[in-house]
């Protein structure tokens, strides 16, 4: 949203939980600085900057070696990247990712909860859920996309 490269307001947050200790052949996470307030909305599906910018972004790039249990946070618009994985170890880690609101990226996901699990909740968090409530759990399709994701760099 404007806020962010404009105003400098930072409306999205990733939190990384790792689930072991990141050795540099584990394909550590790398991080450009900074870039979180860069506008994007001129890139391939306002997620992907242009190649001939690469090399800025690479310039400034820092790796990231949590340990286990580690819990690190970052603007979700900072450009981000796993590096080559060449352990036989994964690197399991789970991103949480939190909207401010008016933030506009709820329209990209489908939390549900289930009744049951909702009514137990204080009033103060249901307020702030945006999710659908339903009598049962089931797979949900992810509307956020990440094709560039999938297919990789040239």
């Amino acid at each position: 949203p404007p806020e962010t490269y404009q105003d400098r307001r930072v409306t999205s947050l990733a939190f990384n939980l790792t689930g072991v200790d990141v050795t540099s052949d584990m394909g550590p996470f790398e991080i450009a600085q900074g870039s979180q307030w860069d506008d994007g909305r001129g890139w391939d599906h306002e997620m992907f900057p242009p190649k001939e910018t690469w090399p800025r972004y690479a310039g400034g790039a820092v790796r990231k070696y949590p340990q286990l249990g580690d819990i690190s946070v970052r603007s979700a618009l900072t450009i981000h990247r796993g590096t080559e994985h060449r352990s036989p170890v994964a690197r399991p880690v789970l991103v949480l990712g939190v909207d401010a609101p008016g933030a506009g990226h709820s329209a990209l996901h489908n939390p549900m909860v289930t009744k049951e699990y909702y009514d137990r909740l204080p009033d103060a968090v249901r307020r702030h859920l945006e999710c659908q409530v339903v009598d049962e759990l089931v797979p949900i399709v992810q509307k956020h996309d990440i094709e560039g994701l999938v297919m990789g760099a040239d």
